[in-house]
């Protein structure tokens, strides 16, 4: 199946390295990533999962689980994370699913093409805290994702559910925000304290309204 935003979250229940998982259960009213790997042992995989590992208290901040996916079996990832910990300077912290019956692979169509035979594409699924999907990327095996940019989107994401706002071009947080269209000036007068400049009647921005 094709998972398209707006989609709930396909459930499941898998092995991992922390034991079986069920995912809603094991999601509960957070946030979560769900992030796929080609294969073990693989380099660009490997520096992913560290990498991830190191940002745990970026993501505990934003109330977001992560949790990583590859189709080899748990004997495999057991190993693996020895590695990880030993190249990375980061044990890992956070469940990976052992899916070597593709069964989740399949549910969020993480096998594309010939990968089909060996293993899954560089998936990356943002699921917000009512499990809807709010995020889906994916990256060719060689190139390894920027999770500082996932990081980005959730800010974002969290930042606009809250308020009537959008984020523009490369924006981090505490940089000004654009006043959606749809907010006529009499009620952003109201909603944005610290004012609004109108670039134009429809680019409007405001200060970040969470500073």
């Amino acid at each position: 199946m094709t998972i398209r935003l707006g989609d709930i979250a396909p459930d499941f229940t898998q092995d991992s390295t922390e034991g079986p998982i069920h995912f809603s259960e094991w999601k509960g009213d957070d946030w979560a990533i769900l992030f796929s790997h080609p294969a073990d042992f693989t380099p660009v995989c490997t520096t992913e999962l560290g990498q991830v590992a190191k940002l745990k208290p970026e993501f505990d901040k934003r109330h977001v689980k992560a949790i990583g996916l590859s189709v080899d079996g748990l004997d495999s990832h057991e190993k693996w994370v020895g590695d990880i910990k030993e190249t990375q300077g980061e044990a890992l912290n956070f469940p990976l699913l052992a899916d070597a019956d593709r069964k989740v692979a399949n549910l969020y169509d993480m096998l594309q093409g010939e990968a089909a035979a060996t293993g899954t594409v560089r998936s990356v699924f943002i699921i917000d805290p009512k499990g809807v999907v709010r995020l889906t990327l994916t990256y060719p095996a060689s190139t390894g994702r920027n999770f500082d940019e996932i990081l980005r989107v959730i800010d974002s994401l969290q930042l606009t559910d809250g308020y009537r706002v959008a984020t523009p071009v490369n924006w981090k947080q505490g940089d000004d925000v654009v006043v959606l269209p749809a907010v006529p000036n009499e009620e952003a007068d109201k909603l944005f304290p610290k004012g609004y400049t109108a670039v134009k009647p429809y680019l409007r921005t405001t200060p970040d309204p969470r500073t």
